[in-house]
């Protein structure tokens, strides 16, 4: 289990990898993380960025070295990171990288209590994600290729990441879709039983029962 942190919103590992290159303020710092595409790589809520700037300075990981007036701008703080940003950013990603968290899609959800819907209508839904899924894949693979004519790997792994993942799912998709329009599905003849009689068949109220199935 990765470890607990004084300051523990993802933004602010963003942040400090934003601010290790020089000092700047807050809008400065969500114009670069805005521009990497930050928000595709974490869960990122910007109205929260000024908090989470100030609760990394209260713990020691940023300081303020300035502060500037533009015209027609309030006032900004110019933040730099301090000695235990550096350590506090190398110890973050470390171990990020070394340990395995279970995540919790939205998908995984849906797929959990899929069985309130009949099988014909999971099977319509899915089809349309799979055809949503193509696109988005293909979309990535011609950015990705483009992005790396120009831009180091080193720079682009995360993408690379991402795109593994979506098909990955994109390939377990079309292969519980095939059973599900092929009819071998496993139980797909219960399944389909629950919903036309409107009741669940005993074999399902039973598992039910041991809390073994929700719906």
């Amino acid at each position: 289990m990765a470890k607990r942190r004084k300051v523990n919103n993802m933004l602010g590992l963003a942040v400090l990898a934003t601010v290790v290159e020089r000092p700047m303020h807050p809008y400065e710092m969500a114009s670069l993380m805005r521009a990497r595409g930050k928000d595709r790589d974490m869960d990122v809520k910007w109205g929260s960025l000024y908090t989470v700037v100030r609760n990394l300075e209260k713990h020691g990981f940023l300081e303020v070295t300035d502060s500037v007036r533009d015209r027609g701008h309030p006032e900004r703080t110019i933040y730099r990171i301090t000695e235990a940003g550096h350590a506090e950013l190398a110890d973050w990603v470390r171990d990020l990288l070394a340990t395995p968290e279970r995540e919790q899609p939205k998908f995984e959800a849906a797929l959990s209590v899929c069985g309130v819907l009949p099988p014909d209508e999971v099977t319509s839904l899915l089809r349309r994600r799979v055809d949503l899924l193509e696109a988005e894949v293909a979309g990535q693979r011609e950015s990705l290729a483009a992005h790396l004519r120009e831009v180091p790997r080193l720079f682009l792994v995360e993408a690379e990441y991402d795109l593994a993942i979506r098909e990955a799912e994109l390939a377990w998709t079309r292969s519980l879709l095939d059973e599900l329009a092929s009819g071998t599905f496993p139980d797909l003849a219960l399944w389909r039983d629950w919903h036309e009689k409107g009741r669940r068949p005993p074999e399902i109220a039973e598992l039910a029962k041991r809390g073994a199935v929700t719906d």
